[in-house]
């Protein structure tokens, strides 16, 4: 998929934890970079204020299956409906640490 991407030259960025060894500048300068970016941007974060400054779209991958919201991460985490399909999928114990 990756390999098809770049042959249809897609305006496609990944990132794995982009604001790892970053400091508060750099952090910022990212942030207002990929708000402005007119593209789709794959990223997985530990950062909490990152997530919920970019994602409009929460995927998340569980034991029991995908969820997948088109969303704000606060609006995500503060869902009833989704807060039961993460105990469902998760068997009911879950460790929101890991999250």
């Amino acid at each position: 998929m990756l390999s098809r991407m770049m042959l249809e030259q897609a305006n496609c960025l990944i990132f794995d934890e982009p604001t790892s060894h970053l400091d508060l500048e750099a952090i910022t300068a990212l942030n207002n970079g990929l708000i402005d970016f007119n593209g789709v941007i794959l990223f997985n974060s530990h950062d909490h204020q990152f997530v919920e400054s970019i994602a409009n779209r929460i995927i998340e991958f569980t034991p029991g299956g995908v969820i997948d919201r088109s969303m704000g991460f606060e609006e995500y985490f503060a869902d009833p409906l989704i807060r039961s399909m993460r105990d469902e999928y998760y068997g009911g114990s879950r460790n929101v640490a890991a999250l």
